[in-house]
C-alpha cells in the first residue's frame, strides 16, 4: 500500500462480491482497486486511475447505488477514449462543442474515434450525452438520419407491425433510402424476428443480402489485402481426423494460411472471392457449417474437456457446449455473442469472460451473463446457481432473446447489463423469476430460431442466384485479382508487404517456387536467404 493511502472496501459474502478502492490520503484521488464477483464499475473507474474520483468512495462501493454515484462522473480531457486511434476525451468534447457533432456518427467522422474496433462507442455515446445535457440539448436516440428510433424501439415496431422488407420498414417508420448504419441493423432485426419469408434466419438471402456490408454479403471476413477468411464451425472445438485432413488438403490446394484461433477452431486465410464457393463446397461435403465469424451472431461456444476426460471435471462440459452451439448457431444479435462452458471451478474455458458463461458444479450448472474481453473487459455476473440442463437452457434462451430485443446497435451484453435499469438484480427477476410474464414468449422465439435454422453456406451453394456474386470482377468473371502477391513465412504464405522484394502472384505457386529456389528452411520454419521468387 502506498504511504498515506486509504483503503475503502465492501464485502458481501452472501452474493460473493468484494470491492476495494485505494484512495489518496484525502480520499479524492483514485490510486487503484480490486473487484471480485462484480465488475460493473470497471469501465468507468479504470480511466480515472491517478485522477480525482469525483464521488464519495463509500457511495461508489455501496451495494445499491454504486452506479448512481458514478453516473455523473466525467472522464478528464486527457483520458484516452479510443486506444486504437489514441483519441482522448478532450478531442471528443471539442468535436461536440466546436464542430457541432450531435451524433456518435458525426464524432466518428470528425475525430476517427470508434472507427476501428468500435469498443469505445458506448463511451463516446456517454460523453455525447453528458455534453449535450450540459448545453441543454436533447440527446437523440435515433439510429441514424433515416430512423428517429433506437434499435430497440425499431425492433418492437417491426415485431408488432409485421413488416418483412427494408422498404416496408423505412416507409412505415423512417425516411429516405437508408444507409450503411441502418440497413445491416434492419437485416439483423428481420432475421432475429424470423419475418422474412423463406429466409427465416439468413440475412444473406435474396431480400436481405443487399442490406449487408461486405463481410455478411459474401459470408466471409475481408482481409487487408482483399482476400477472405474461411472459418468453419467446430462446436466446442471438436473436429474429427477426417475433417482435419480435408482442411489440410484445401489449404494446400488453394495456398491458404492456417491458424488456430481463440474460438477453438481453425481459420484459413487468403481465399479469393471467386474461390469461396469452391472451398466451401468441399467443407460442406466434409460436414462443416458456416462459423459465422463474419456476422453479429453467435461466434462459438468454448469448452474444456470436462468430466469425459479430466479428473477434475464434475459435468460433461463438452457435451453441453456442443448442445448450446447447435442451438444458438446463426442467431443474429446486436453484437457478436460468445459462450463458454467450464467443467469445474478451475474455469479452463474462461466462461466468465464470455457473454454467457456456464460453470459446472456437483449439483448442475452456474449461469453467468454479461462478460467480454476487448478494450473494456468485464467479468460475467452470476445470474443463478445449480441449474439442471433443462432450466439452464431455458434461462439462456430468455437472456439472449431479451438482449436481442432491448440492446442498442453494436452494444455488447456487458454494457447492456450495466446500462439496464436495476442491473443484474432486475435482470435476474425478469429472466429467472419471470417478473414481467414474458418468459414463455422469449422461449417461443428461440424455439422458432432453432426450428428454422439453415446453414448459410449450404443454402448458398444450392442457389445459383447467390453464387453469381462470387466473382473478382463483374465484367471478367474468370479473372483473378492481379494485384495479389505472396511471400513465404514460417512454412506458410502471407500477403506481400510494400517492402518485400520476393513475391509471387499465386500462393500455391509461391510455395512451390520457394521450396525450389530456397531449398531449405531454418529450425523455426523461416525461409533461408536465397534466389528471389519473382524479380
Amino acid at each position: 500500500l502506498s504511504p498515506g493511502a486509504l483503503e475503502v472496501s465492501f464485502v458481501d459474502p452472501v452474493n460473493r462480491r468484494y470491492r476495494k478502492l485505494v484512495m489518496s490520503d484525502d480520499a479524492k484521488v483514485l490510486l487503484g482497486g480490486v473487484f471480485v464477483g462484480d465488475i460493473e464499475l470497471y469501465s468507468q473507474l479504470r480511466p480515472l486511475i491517478g485522477r480525482n474520483l469525483g464521488a464519495d468512495p463509500s457511495a461508489v462501493l455501496a451495494p445499491e447505488g454504486g452506479a448512481d454515484a458514478m453516473a455523473g462522473a466525467e472522464l478528464p480531457d486527457d483520458a484516452v477514449v479510443c486506444s486504437c486511434n489514441n483519441i482522448d476525451a478532450g478531442v471528443v468534447r471539442h468535436a461536440i462543442h466546436e464542430q457541432s457533432c450531435r451524433t456518435v456518427g458525426a464524432i466518428k467522422e470528425c475525430t476517427s474515434a470508434g472507427t476501428v474496433c468500435g469498443s469505445c462507442v458506448p463511451t463516446l455515446s456517454k460523453i455525447l450525452g453528458q455534453e449535450l445535457a450540459k448545453s441543454g440539448i436533447a440527446v437523440s436516440t435515433a439510429m441514424c438520419e433515416h430512423f428517429a428510433h433506437s434499435r430497440a424501439e425499431l425492433y418492437q415496431l417491426v415485431k408488432e407491425g409485421g413488416q418483412q422488407t427494408f422498404t416496408e420498414i423505412v416507409t412505415a417508420f423512417g425516411r429516405g433510402r437508408g444507409c450503411a448504419v441502418c440497413k445491416p441493423v434492419v437485416a439483423s432485426i428481420l432475421s432475429s424476428l424470423g419475418t422474412t419469408s423463406g429466409r427465416l434466419h439468413s440475412p444473406v438471402g435474396e431480400q436481405l443480402g443487399a442490406l449487408q456490408d461486405t463481410n455478411d454479403h459474401v459470408m466471409a471476413n475481408i482481409q487487408k489485402n482483399g482476400t477472405y477468411s474461411v472459418i468453419p464451425r467446430m462446436p466446442a472445438g471438436e473436429v474429427t481426423p477426417e475433417q482435419l485432413l480435408v482442411l489440410a488438403q484445401v489449404a494446400l490446394d488453394y495456398g491458404l494460411y492456417l491458424k488456430l484461433n481463440g474460438a477453438q477452431r481453425i481459420g484459413m486465410f487468403g481465399a479469393r472471392l471467386d474461390q469461396l464457393p469452391e472451398i466451401w463446397r468441399r467443407l460442406v461435403d466434409a460436414g462443416f457449417e458456416s462459423g459465422h465469424a463474419y456476422g453479429k451472431s453467435l461466434r462459438m461456444v468454448k469448452s474444456c474437456v470436462g468430466s469425459t476426460w479430466c479428473r477434475y471435471g464434475v459435468q460433461d462440459s463438452t457435451g453441453m457446449a456442443v448442445a448450446l452451439e447447435r442451438r444458438y448457431r446463426g442467431l443474429r444479435s446486436p453484437h457478436k455473442l460468445k459462450i463458454g462452458v467450464s467443467g469445474c471451478a478451475r474455469e479452463c474455458a474462461e466462461a466468465r469472460a464470455k457473454d454467457v458463461g456456464v460453470i459446472a458444479t456437483t449439483k448442475g450448472w452456474n449461469l453467468y451473463v454479461g462478460g467480454n474481453g476487448g478494450a473494456q473487459p468485464a467479468h460475467a455476473q452470476l445470474l443463478i446457481e445449480d441449474l439442471d440442463d433443462e432450466n439452464l437452457v431455458k434461462c439462456i434462451d430468455r437472456f439472449l432473446m431479451l438482449y436481442i430485443q432491448e440492446a442498442d446497435k453494436l452494444q455488447r451484453t456487458a454494457r447492456w447489463v450495466e446500462d439496464r435499469e436495476g442491473g443484474i438484480e432486475e435482470l435476474r427477476r425478469v429472466v429467472v423469476e419471470d417478473s414481467l410474464g414474458i418468459g414463455e414468449e422469449l422461449e417461443a422465439q428461440m424455439a422458432n430460431h432453432v426450428a428454422t435454422y439453415e446453414d448459410e453456406w449450404t443454402a448458398t451453394l444450392n442457389d445459383p442466384q447467390r453464387l453469381a456474386k462470387f466473382v473478382s470482377f463483374v465484367n471478367a468473371p474468370g479473372v483473378a485479382d492481379p494485384d495479389l502477391a505472396w511471400v513465404p513465412e514460417r512454412g506458410q504464405m502471407r500477403p506481400a508487404h510494400e517492402m518485400d522484394s520476393r513475391t509471387a502472384p499465386d500462393p500455391v505457386r509461391a510455395r512451390e517456387l520457394a521450396a525450389l529456389s530456397l531449398g531449405a528452411t531454418s529450425p523455426m520454419g523461416d525461409a533461408v536467404e536465397g534466389e528471389e521468387i519473382d524479380r
